[in-house]
């Protein structure tokens, strides 16, 4: 070997010995159960160590939801600059904080926030982990080593005049705010493809049902427009349902009475926070209800809840509608995807509207867990906060995920099967509802219960019997006097979304 070889192996050998000897360095913390060895290159502290330890359960970690991570610097943010109005923290320590916070919020040190989200202790250990990762993430900043918590602390400065208490549901809360707007634009998008096919498919007749029988006639765009009009209900839900994410409690530290808070803090980090988040935050009347009641994560998973079932019955009916091709309704096409069988040549199975109603059951499931959790909270404090943030944000997230992937790959592709919908028209019983003020109950009864003794269809029947005329028929078959009699434009309409 010569010696550049020998050099450059030997230069790698080095750097491979140095780093890990970085690696294996530790630095010591300790708390009230005794000392403990973090690796020294890692921004989270002992708290956060013994929590990676006991809570290894779902691999979820708080890095999972990335506006979780900025909410938590929100909330240290608007606590900082609040104890700094009070006076009781110094200028000095709020910009070190101020740029640890505005870092995280920007989206960088996400990675050191590991805690696993089903954890006991009611969010403490959630908590202590962005505590300690901000106050390293602060002294570095500040030309100081990890761990020098003589100059920046994670309890005294990062946690000062709070309580897990207050932090973790108002933390919460601001990362339900930051998904909705994420999942309400999403819902938007849908509902707008929706409205869009109710236009292209405004002048298709067909029959509707009701329990499943032919009832009157419609146009296949007021089913599709009808489709974005549920949706939008939702969207005003969802919308509306912030309101009660609106208030927060920090200043309650532990129950409620605000023990180790500064006068005038609470007000003071509600105007920080609603300034930072960019929403209206307010301090709950009471803080000892807002510490112990999980109302507001119960009224919006219950809009979440109200979502997952308009879009689960949408799907539903766009599975029943597209049935087939020989042997169902088969009066729109879905968009074939892939091959729907292993052993059935041919089958193309209805995957999007099937894989939305999965997501709507989790939702759904997951509104039960928020509502289990919520009643079992014992007297001043609910333990089980954590499952709650779990599941909510499990559905925002699954919400998020698969609305667009229904919209691109499901509702923008339907087609009409225009000659099966004028099949079922012409065919149906159903039309003779509108021959009511033209032929007289009685007659119209006859003949519905003749076309279907007879096997055949009403507009046959009429032309046998001579009843109506071809241009009594045509006019008759208008879109606009079949489905809209009260005039040209119908009822008056709500606007879309």
């Amino acid at each position: 070997m010569n010696l550049k070889l020998k050099t450059t192996a030997l230069n790698i050998a080095i750097a491979l010995l140095f780093g890990n000897f970085l690696h294996a360095q530790t630095r010591t913390e300790k708390d009230l159960l005794g000392e403990k060895q973090i690796p020294i290159d890692a921004y989270y502290g002992v708290q956060t160590a013994r929590a990676l330890e006991n809570f290894q359960v779902s691999g979820v970690t708080t890095k999972f939801y990335p506006d979780y991570v900025r909410a938590y610097a929100m909330v240290k943010l608007a606590a900082a600059r609040a104890n700094t109005d009070v006076g009781r923290m110094s200028k000095e320590k709020l910009a070190a904080i101020e740029k640890a916070c505005q870092a995280v919020i920007d989206g960088k040190y996400h990675e050191h926030f590991l805690v696993d989200l089903y954890q006991g202790g009611a969010g403490t250990s959630a908590n202590m982990n962005a505590n300690e990762v901000l106050a390293n993430i602060a002294l570095e900043m500040s030309g100081h080593k990890k761990g020098e918590y003589h100059v920046i602390e994670p309890h005294d400065d990062l946690n000062m005049g709070q309580s897990t208490n207050d932090v973790y549901p108002t933390t919460i809360h601001v990362a339900l705010l930051l998904h909705n707007d994420k999942v309400v634009k999403e819902a938007k998008a849908l509902s707008a493809s929706f409205h869009k096919k109710g236009e292209e498919f405004s002048k298709l007749l067909k029959m509707g049902r009701t329990e499943g029988q032919d009832a009157v006639p419609m146009t296949l765009g007021q089913e599709f427009h009808a489709f974005g009009y549920q949706l939008d209900a939702a969207i005003e839900g969802l919308v509306k349902s912030e309101a009660y994410l609106y208030e927060e409690n920090m200043g309650a530290t532990a129950i409620g009475t605000g023990i180790t808070a500064s006068p005038g803090y609470a007000e003071k980090c509600a105007a920080h926070l609603a300034k930072i988040t960019g929403k209206p935050m307010m301090l709950s009347k009471d803080l000892v209800a807002a510490t112990s009641s999980m109302q507001g994560f119960v009224m919006y998973s219950s809009a979440l809840k109200n979502l997952a079932v308009t879009l689960s019955k949408i799907s539903s009916d766009l599975i029943f509608l597209a049935t087939g091709p020989r042997t169902g309704i088969f009066e729109i096409n879905l968009p074939a995807l892939q091959p729907g069988s292993s052993i059935m040549p041919g089958k193309v199975n209805p995957v999007m509207p099937e894989l939305m109603n999965e997501i709507c059951y989790k939702a759904i499931g997951n509104d039960a867990t928020v509502t289990i959790a919520s009643q079992d909270g014992l007297l001043q404090l609910n333990a089980y906060e954590p499952v709650v943030a779990v599941a909510i944000m499990e559905s925002q997230g699954l919400f998020f995920k698969s609305m667009p992937l229904f919209r691109k790959q499901c509702i923008d592709g339907i087609t009409a099967n225009e000659q099966v919908l004028k099949h079922y028209m012409e065919r149906s019983v159903g039309i003779v509802t509108a021959l009511n003020p033209i032929l007289g109950y009685d007659k119209t009864t006859e003949l519905a219960k003749e076309a279907l003794e007879k096997d055949k269809g009403i507009l046959e029947l009429i032309r046998e019997k001579k009843l109506l005329t071809e241009q009594q028929i045509k006019e008759l078959m208008d879109p606009v006097k079949m489905t809209a009699p009260t005039g040209p434009t119908g009822p008056a309409k709500a606007k879309p979304y």
